[in-house]
C-alpha cells in the first residue's frame, strides 16, 4: 500500500498524478527504444481473432493477479499496459475510485476475460487502474474463459499475433498434429501461408498419380512422412541448413531454390548439390 497523508482526497489527486508522469516517462522511453508495441494495452478481439475462438464459459468469481491484465475488450487507447491512465479524461472518476479504496468502501469486482494465463477487462478498467497504482497484486473478479483454436502463449506483442494468425490459418487448411505440428514452426508469418499452399500442392500432385482422393488429415501425415522428413534428412546430410534457421524454413528455403534451379519437385543429390552451391539467403 502506498504512503497516506491524512487526507484521502490529496492522496488520490497524488495517486492519479503519479501513474500519470509514469505513464508518460514509460511511453517516451519506449518510443526512444523503438519497442512502443510493449507499453500498449493489447486488444481481446486482436487476440481472440488470432488464436481462433471456439467456445466459452463462465468461471466463477475469483481473485486473479493484477500482473496476468494485459489488456481490454473496448478501452485499449484510454489505459497502457500496466493499465495506467493515457490521458486525464477521466480523472475524476478515477480519483474517486481512489479516495473509495482508500477509504475502505467496498469495491465490486471486475469482470474479465480469461484467455490463458491472461485476463482482458470487460468492466473495471479504472478499477484495475488504482489497484496497480496502490501496488496492490491481486483484484476480484468475475471471469468468464475462452477456449482457443491455438495455445493462449507466446502473445506479447503484435507480431505476436500476425504469428499467430497465420499459423491458425495454416493448422485449418492442412491439420498437423503431434510431433509435425511442433516441428512446421516459422518465425517470418507469411511463411505459414506458404506451407499451406505447398502442401496442398504436393497433395493434388500424389492425388493425381494415384488416381485416389485423400482428405486434409491425410494430406497432413502424408507429407510430413513422406515429403518434409525426407527432404529435411537431405537438408541437414548436405549441411545447407542455417546455424539458426528453423526446420521448416530451411525446407522452403531450398524447395524454392530447387524449383528455380530444375523446375521440377524431384529431389536427390545432385539437386542438393546444386543447392548448396548457392547463397543461403532466403526468397
Amino acid at each position: 500500500m502506498v504512503s497516506s497523508s491524512g487526507s484521502p482526497r490529496v492522496d488520490a489527486e497524488s495517486d492519479f498524478m503519479r501513474a500519470r508522469r509514469h505513464q508518460v516517462l514509460s511511453s517516451l522511453a519506449a518510443r526512444m527504444r523503438g519497442d512502443s508495441d510493449t507499453t500498449q494495452s493489447m486488444s481481446f478481439d486482436d487476440v481472440v481473432s488470432a488464436l481462433g475462438r471456439r467456445a466459452e464459459h463462465y468461471a466463477g468469481t475469483k481473485v486473479i493477479p493484477l500482473d496476468a491484465i494485459v489488456g481490454s475488450v473496448d478501452r485499449m487507447r484510454d489505459f497502457d499496459r500496466r493499465f495506467r491512465p493515457t490521458s486525464t479524461r477521466s480523472r475524476q472518476r478515477w480519483e474517486r475510485l481512489a479516495r473509495a479504496s482508500r477509504t475502505g468502501e467496498e469495491i465490486p469486482p471486475i469482470d474479465v476475460y480469461q484467455v490463458g494465463d491472461y485476463y482482458f477487462v470487460r468492466d473495471g478498467h479504472h478499477r484495475v487502474s488504482v489497484a496497480r497504482s496502490m501496488g496492490l497484486k491481486v483484484i476480484e473478479a468475475r471471469v468468464t474463459a475462452i477456449d482457443t483454436f491455438l495455445r493462449p502463449v507466446g502473445i506479447g506483442g503484435r507480431e505476436d499475433l500476425e504469428r499467430k494468425h497465420w499459423r491458425r490459418i495454416m493448422l485449418e487448411r492442412v491439420p498437423f498434429t503431434g510431433e509435425a505440428r511442433a516441428a512446421v514452426a516459422v518465425d517470418e508469418p507469411t511463411d505459414y501461408g506458404i506451407i499451406a499452399e505447398t502442401v496442398e500442392a504436393w497433395a493434388t500432385r500424389t492425388m493425381h498419380a494415384e488416381g485416389a482422393y485423400m482428405d486434409k488429415k491425410t494430406m497432413a501425415e502424408r507429407w510430413y512422412a513422406e515429403e518434409f522428413v525426407p527432404v529435411l534428412e537431405m537438408i541437414e546430410e548436405a549441411g545447407v541448413r542455417g546455424p539458426d534457421e528453423r526446420p521448416a524454413a530451411a525446407y522452403l528455403r531450398v524447395a524454392g531454390e530447387r524449383y528455380r534451379l530444375i523446375r521440377e519437385h524431384e529431389w536427390n543429390a545432385e539437386i542438393m548439390e546444386a543447392v548448396r552451391g548457392k547463397s543461403r539467403r532466403r526468397r
